[in-house]
């Protein structure tokens, strides 16, 4: 059993570096692992649609339900009346405190798994530190503040105001129902506004009075934050760009953003970002903008694309997640905003070159996210980064530092150029042959996931008597050489190109390539 958790564990995050820690972090990463699995199983919550006819009864019955409640608070003006505030301002800061403290605990456990990785331990000492582990994970408890019923509610003392005067009510012209956009949509304006409900109910569990308490939340917290003017706003990423950033789409349509963490390591990013409490604000302010502009360029029909992929880039990002406190709370902010006021925006986020701490940290925080939000995650250890993000990505749409074929000011391919994918079988030889049927210039790309193979490419002209052409010694690329190879070769006969690829290994291995003739004529 012992040997099936670790084997377990490996094939979630990767490589694993663990000693004597190692039984405290796999029974973590086991655990999580279970979950993860059943999560993924659980189809209830992929591929859902936005279409009403396609909606069972119940969630018909509740989106009718919420757009009732909607109209009557748009005729009633309440949007924009201030909603009372239920929770003292003192509470809400006591159990975000406490919510830190719970964090903070978390990253002592790891950290102390971390520092003691190497360090010799009994084994009672060890069935202490799960008990302990155990104890903090259940301290964390999510607490949601029921609505105060509205007979609880102070009531105003009508005797100490002053009467209305009847004429001038009756004079008065009645007040007309308010208009409220969101994200570009007018609410209850057309079909449009059925997908953004769908997002509050679905992210409620289709309970109408919670997702309609929510949208009037969100609302209430885009006036306060001041949403369109902060759209608006210029020049406030400061040098941010090239941490949070939209390169593509996945596999079915949805825009992928990347988070690439490691990039904190530069210093003056780091201070420009997180140095005092106004730049982590302007920090917060930028993530904002930037899920704005972004979120108003989905596709809000019923058919359409209403949602994106994140990529959450850990490489490079183990001391600064455990050591750099602010970095950690900004990050927890932003994940935190994100699921209180975005809902349901998110169709996946993968977590890339995930050390072997990292899902324990996870598992430690996770009570603070919803069941929706966690059965969205998907973690890959440097191992199997590139080939968990291919599952998702086209090759042609992956950026090449991430394994794909994607690169910026490429001249020669586009992402609309599609790629091919095929497997080489272990121990074995793998020809691709690039047909020539016109003089001209053959441009192509391959890439291998992993490498470790050799390499070697010739062209077979059709005239017969004519002499096979070596355009490429075979040589052998290891996995540290991981790269893209182009090439590009004028040829004045037609015939054909062999691409011939010897995988000695034991392992098969991911082919990726692309090719086009330009003709001389």
């Amino acid at each position: 059993m012992a040997e099936e958790s670790k084997t377990q564990a490996s094939e979630v995050v990767g490589e694993k570096t663990v000693t004597v820690t190692e039984t405290v972090v796999v029974e973590k990463v086991e655990t999580a692992v279970e979950e993860k699995g059943k999560v993924l199983e659980c189809e209830s919550f992929k591929g859902e649609s936005n279409k009403v006819e396609d909606l069972v009864d119940p969630e018909k019955k509740a989106l009718e339900e919420l757009k009732l409640l909607i109209r009557e608070a748009l005729n009633k003006r309440e949007f924009s009346t201030p909603t009372p505030r239920l929770v003292p301002e003192e509470e809400v800061k006591e159990k975000e405190e406490e919510k830190e403290t719970v964090i903070e605990e978390a990253v002592e456990v790891v950290v102390a798994a971390v520092v003691e990785e190497t360090t010799p331990a009994p084994e009672t000492e060890v069935k202490e530190k799960v008990e302990s582990d155990e104890q903090i994970k259940e301290t964390v408890v999510e607490e949601v503040t029921a609505p105060v019923p509205s007979e609880e509610l102070p009531s105003v003392a009508v005797a100490d105001k002053e009467k209305p005067n009847v004429e001038d009510e009756e004079t008065a012209p009645p007040l007309l129902p308010e208009e409220v956009s969101i994200w570009g949509v007018k609410l209850l304006a057309d079909e449009k506004s059925d997908v953004i409900l769908l997002k509050f109910l679905r992210a409620r569990d289709f309970k109408v009075k919670e997702a309609f308490a929510m949208l009037k939340s969100v609302v209430a917290w885009r006036k306060d934050y001041k949403i369109e003017e902060l759209f608006e706003k210029q020049g406030i990423d400061e040098g941010l760009a090239k941490v949070v950033y939209i390169n593509g789409f996945d596999r079915e349509g949805h825009p992928v953003c990347y988070n690439a963490v490691g990039e904190f390591q530069d210093k003056e990013l780091y201070d420009n970002a997180f140095a005092n409490a106004e730049k982590r604000t302007r920090f917060l302010r930028f993530f904002i903008q930037f899920l704005e502009k972004n979120i108003r360029k989905l596709d809000f029909t019923p058919e359409g694309i209403s949602t994106i992929v994140q990529i959450i880039d850990l490489k490079n990002s183990p001391g600064l997640i455990l050591f750099k406190k602010e970095l950690r709370q900004s990050i927890n902010q932003a994940l935190q905003l994100l699921q209180d006021n975005y809902p349901e925006f998110v169709a996946t986020q993968i977590f890339i070159n995930v050390p072997w701490w990292y899902v324990a940290y996870n598992r430690l925080i996770s009570p603070f996210l919803t069941q929706r939000t966690k059965s969205k995650f998907v973690f890959a250890g440097p191992t199997r980064t590139i080939e968990t993000l291919v599952k998702y990505i086209a090759p042609e749409q992956l950026p090449v530092q991430y394994g794909g074929l994607n690169k910026d000011g490429d001249q020669e391919f586009t992402p609309a150029d599609s790629a091919t994918e095929e497997i080489i079988k272990p121990t074995s030889k793998h020809t691709i042959e690039l047909p020539i049927t016109e003089v001209g210039t053959l441009d192509w790309e391959v890439r291998v996931i992993g490498w470790d193979i050799s390499y070697g490419v010739e062209f077979v002209p059709d005239a017969e008597g004519s002499y096979t052409w070596i355009v490429q010694k075979p040589r052998m690329i290891i996995p540290s050489d991981e790269q893209l190879i182009g090439y590009s070769f004028k040829i004045t006969e037609t015939g054909k190109v062999l691409l011939t690829f010897d995988n000695q290994t034991s392992k098969k291995k991911k082919l990726l390539y692309r090719f086009k003739i330009k003709s001389s004529s």
